[in-house]
């Protein structure tokens, strides 16, 4: 069983951070206001954080320090394009000890989907026909994240039929499903979240913002909440 399972397997939710920089500063106020778990990016322009982040080899020192501090679970996103996802730099991260990768379905290498090292999520995007879904199972993947909302919608409030959509999901595939910020999620989300099926939350930069002060209270307040479902 990988770091990525153990931590989806024991929690009654897990809470994942997706860093708005590469940042040492960030990640450490992740940690210590209680994430299950990091996620970094490379070769991405990322919308929500309005960054655009360099190669692997770039945030060398960031990504080893963090891994020294953090035993806790560590992912990346290795791209936003099939041209700028490499293998070397896959075997590079699995060494820098990474602990899974997170990719859009139509941005996975098909090359990647069995490869070793790292445990392998996979997102869904707005617009995806429900029929690809039917083929998980054949596939050894560990989490889908549902990044369903549209990009007009981004930083709106979570409405009721997300939460049937996300049930839906949930009841059609065969693992653990992950929900990102991409609505402007507040802790109450947490519990309906839950009886959705979703097992893990991942707060990203439309939750947290980009600064330490700011990311460090949204996680603390969402850990909060997250530590309530197991009293």
């Amino acid at each position: 069983m990988n770091k990525f399972q153990q931590m989806i397997q024991s929690k009654p939710m897990s809470l994942i951070v997706s860093l708005p920089d590469n940042d040492l500063e960030l990640a450490r106020a992740a940690i210590d206001a209680g994430a299950d778990g990091i996620k970094f990016h490379i070769n991405v322009n990322h919308r929500a954080s309005g960054n655009h982040f360099q190669g692997l080899d770039h945030y060398h020192d960031v990504f080893v320090q963090v891994r020294k501090e953090f035993n806790g679970l560590m992912g990346i996103v290795l791209g936003d394009s099939l041209s700028k996802i490499n293998r070397e730099e896959f075997n590079r991260a699995v060494e820098w000890g990474f602990d899974y990768y997170s990719l859009y379905g139509f941005h996975l290498p098909a090359s990647l989907v069995n490869a070793e090292g790292m445990a392998r999520t996979f997102a869904i995007a707005h617009g995806y026909d429900p029929v690809i879904l039917q083929g998980l199972s054949k596939f050894n993947l560990d989490a889908l994240e549902i990044s369903t909302v549209p990009k007009e919608e981004y930083g709106s409030r979570l409405h009721f039929e997300d939460v049937l959509l996300y049930s839906a999901i949930v009841q059609q595939v065969n693992i653990p499903t992950i929900v990102p910020s991409q609505r402007s999620l507040v802790p109450e989300d947490v519990r309906p979240l839950r009886e959705a099926g979703v097992k893990a939350i991942m707060l990203g930069a439309v939750v947290t913002g980009d600064h330490v002060e700011t990311l460090k209270k949204a996680v603390s307040d969402f850990r909060n909440e997250v530590d309530k479902l197991s009293t």
